[in-house]
């Protein structure tokens, strides 16, 4: 795996992507389990953007751990990489109750069967709380990692009076 993009560290730029697509995955899950319409028409892209965006999770958490070897230990690390590790269980269960959600709505319309009525509804309630779930996961992360990243680097106040003092 790589650890360097261009000799910057990787993680902060691959963090980016899981930023943008875990937030856009949940948005889209939300979209299709409580709107019937969405469902039928975009299940399947919400399905791709979570498959990328569980792809981006593994690779974030890689960089992050080949980060966390070159950096100074700390609890704000750690306590960053403890909580990145709760992200890929929620993208598992939004990809997964996506994945239904889809397979509900082709094989409901060929069969026409009410159980795949029921189904649909269980999966949409599942798709609600993942979505939800990783989105909340995913700002909790990056604020954590944010921290470690930037504590005791910037202040609201400068030293020596600052240009307004």
């Amino acid at each position: 795996m790589f650890s360097t993009v261009f000799g910057l560290p990787a993680h902060p730029l691959v963090v980016h992507a899981a930023v943008v697509l875990v937030p856009l995955a949940a948005a889209g899950g939300l979209l299709v389990a409580m709107w019937p319409a969405a469902r039928a028409r975009y299940a399947p892209l919400a399905l791709g953007i979570a498959t990328l965006a569980m792809i981006t999770i593994p690779l974030a958490t890689q960089t992050g751990e080949q980060l966390e070897e070159n950096v100074r230990p700390s609890t704000l690390v750690e306590r960053h990489a403890h909580m990145a590790e709760g992200l890929l269980p929620f993208m598992a269960v939004l990809w997964l109750s996506l994945a239904v959600l889809v397979g509900v709505r082709w094989y409901g319309a060929a069969a026409r069967a009410r159980w795949t009525s029921y189904i649909g509804v269980g999966a949409a309630a599942v798709t609600i709380a993942a979505s939800v779930g990783s989105a909340v996961q995913v700002v909790r992360i990056g604020h954590s990692g944010s921290e470690a990243a930037w504590h005791g680097v910037a202040t609201s106040s400068t030293r020596g009076g600052g240009p307004n003092h």
